[in-house]
């Protein structure tokens, strides 16, 4: 592939290949097209995934960053516009209401949705290989080779790991992911489910010692909803692409939950869309290594809570700029790059550990604790404040001067 469009900018000269296709990595690979650098993306699904949970958006630095990637107005578009969620007891009971500001953002929209809008933006620039992985990475002085599960080999400037908290490229180059992921001692999952309640944008979260079941629709549908699962747990042995033995799980944790929890389980069982994952963080010593980067979920990855997809693609917009700012010298760009993503994601990561307390408190106590306690932060008196707060670990980055 030749990247005619971009040939002026730059990084006209730099080869970079990006592995994941999620949403760090079209991030990243807008922002390297901008810059006239020749990208592929390698994604080992054989096509873009959609749907997803909603992520959302919030501070004047995201507004900024995604103002400059040209994709800000697409996505208030496409964004869920999610209203309140709720709090209820076991009959269903009202306990809290939790304005759409204080969950939702600024604006919210689904994963699959924002992935969408960045491939689109960038298809015609970058290359893109669905249904192949890196098998082998090989370092020089002058760059790296490259091997693949399925295509040719292919030689490099620059590899960038944006493939997600599980990352394959994070393992062949910085070691077994053991390592790095910190368990939070919680579980999650998420499906689609007959939206059997009728909501409509709204969502209602109901907790038990120790596990959740919320229920919501984020985009209007009167037919579709979804659902969200929580429970503490010690750390399981499980296979990640067994989905039945995931299904099996959950029936077992959640057996004997009341409110709409018989529903869900019974959904689960024809649910073709699951996700399933340990509630954990990323934590490096260092996010580069040689001609080797890590961004987003692989570098620095929270798997809920902690406004990882804002991280990413704040990630993305800083390493392109760098590397625009040191035309394309990687040692100097990714020092700076480390230098201001570091402690930025390390701030949004403190948040996320407070995701799975939040929904499983573990005790019938702190689940009445935790009621009264967003029962006054979702006040009117003190909503502005509390959204202040949420926004604080947003915008604790200083942005460079980067090209235009």
């Amino acid at each position: 592939m030749t990247n005619t469009a971009h040939a002026q900018g730059p990084l006209a000269h730099l080869t970079v290949l990006v592995s994941g296709a999620s949403i760090a990595g079209p991030a990243l690979a807008l922002n390297l097209a901008r810059y006239g650098a020749e990208v592929t993306v390698v994604e080992r699904t054989p096509a873009l995934r959609e749907g997803g949970f909603a992520v959302d958006f919030r501070g004047h630095i995201h507004r900024k960053v995604l103002t400059e990637m040209g994709i800000w107005d697409e996505i208030h578009r496409r964004q869920t516009h999610m209203g309140r969620q709720s709090v209820v007891d076991a009959d269903g009971t009202e306990q809290v209401d939790l304005p759409a500001a204080l969950m939702s953002g600024d604006v919210e929209i689904f994963r699959g949705e924002l992935s969408k809008i960045m491939y689109e933006r960038t298809k015609d620039e970058v290359e893109y290989v669905f249904g192949d992985s890196i098998a082998t990475l090989t370092e020089d002085a002058e760059g790296i080779d490259v091997t693949f599960e399925v295509g040719a080999p292919r030689r490099f400037d620059l590899v960038v790991a944006a493939d997600g908290l599980h990352s394959n490229t994070r393992r062949l180059v910085f070691g077994e992911e053991s390592q790095y992921l910190r368990f939070l001692h919680h579980y999650v999952a998420g499906f689609s489910v007959p939206n059997h309640l009728g909501l409509n944008r709204t969502g209602l979260i109901h907790s038990d010692p120790g596990r959740a079941v919320a229920v919501s629709n984020y985009d209007g549908d009167p037919d579709r909803g979804g659902a969200l699962l929580v429970f503490t747990s010690e750390q399981l042995t499980y296979d990640r692409r067994d989905i039945e033995q995931q299904k099996r799980i959950l029936a077992d944790r959640f057996a004997g939950m009341g409110w709409e929890a018989p529903a869900v389980l019974k959904a689960l069982e024809d649910a073709d869309d699951l996700y399933f994952d340990a509630i954990a963080q990323i934590h490096v010593d260092r996010l580069t290594k040689g001609r080797v980067a890590l961004l987003g979920d692989a570098g620095y990855g929270a798997t809920m809570g902690g406004m990882g997809t804002g991280v990413a693609i704040v990630g993305g917009y800083v390493l392109a700029g760098e590397l625009a700012l040191a035309h394309g010298d990687h040692r100097t760009a990714f020092a700076a790059y480390e230098a201001r993503v570091r402690d930025f994601a390390k701030g949004c990561q403190k948040i996320s550990g407070n995701a799975g307390p939040f929904f499983a408190p573990p005790t019938e106590k702190k689940i009445r604790s935790r009621n009264r306690a967003y029962r006054i932060l979702s006040s009117r008196y003190l909503a502005a404040f509390f959204k202040r707060l949420t926004e604080k670990a947003a915008t604790g980055i200083k942005l460079g001067d980067y090209p235009a």
